[in-house]
């Protein structure tokens, strides 16, 4: 009989995501918060000797340390902006896209350990898994460390990204820019319709198509309705001009 360690007591493990918090010059006490938050669900179905438990317990506490530490900087240093501008610059920075780059930039998909069917099908890649691993990695700092070394990270990791944001309008509301070019435009409000949606034990996914006149637009996916929404409306947005002559 082979007896498997689990995760927080193999030794590979160990020195794999104390490597990687080395590099990160995080200076942790407890090694097993930082790997539950590489461990995604897929492989406690495969292994669960190995991995009792995956990273969504840790998102269970959501981003509240995230947003916190994000509203806290912006109330500090925007005192010109008004609630709802602060409000847009906020979800533009807690936004699963920004997240899942800085997610990227910092190499967390290679510390991951997800089933061999995730490996193919899910991709090490995907925005969504890499935005739910960074956050599990905040309240993974923020259980070890408390809030003072979670608040170093974000503003070290995630808060610069304010200026890539802040330079490119990312933090613009795409739903309302198009629905009033659109009104503008055409005098007409856009509507959005869900073409499609997958449901898996892994994942779900919907197509949003965006319609003027009757005409479609644009369509995208997103993990949510919601998402798909917003993308499929920041994509119309930014292609606006080949729609001009839309209502013809």
């Amino acid at each position: 009989m082979v007896i498997v360690k689990k995760a927080t007591q193999n030794q590979e493990v160990i020195d794999k995501i104390s490597f990687l918090l080395n590099k990160l010059e995080v200076k942790f006490i407890d090694v097993s918060f930082y790997i539950q938050a590489f461990i995604h669900r897929s492989i406690v179905n495969e292994k669960p000797d190995f991995a009792p438990q995956h990273n969504e317990r840790l998102e269970f506490l959501w981003d509240s340390v995230l947003e916190l530490v994000i509203t806290d900087n912006l109330y500090r240093n925007f005192l010109d902006k008004n609630e709802w501008e602060l409000t847009d610059i906020r979800s533009a920075l807690v936004r699963g896209r920004n997240l899942a780059k800085v997610s990227r930039d910092l190499n967390f998909s290679e510390y991951l350990f997800l089933w061999k069917w995730e490996e193919i099908w899910w991709w090490r890649d995907s925005d969504y898994l890499l935005a739910n691993t960074l956050e599990a990695f905040i309240w993974a700092l923020y259980l070890d460390l408390w809030l003072e070394n979670a608040r170093i990270f974000i503003n070290r990791f995630i808060y610069p990204t304010l200026k890539d944001i802040l330079e490119n309008n990312y933090f613009k509301d795409f739903k309302s820019l198009i629905q009033e070019y659109s009104q503008a435009e055409f005098d007409i409000t856009p509507t959005y319709e869900v073409l499609l949606e997958e449901w898996s034990d892994h994942d779900k996914n919907f197509k949003v198509w965006i319609y003027i006149w009757e005409k479609l637009i644009w369509s995208w996916f997103g993990s949510s309705k919601k998402k798909a929404q917003e993308q499929a409306a920041k994509n119309a947005y930014e292609n606006k001009e080949k729609f001009i002559n839309i209502s013809k």
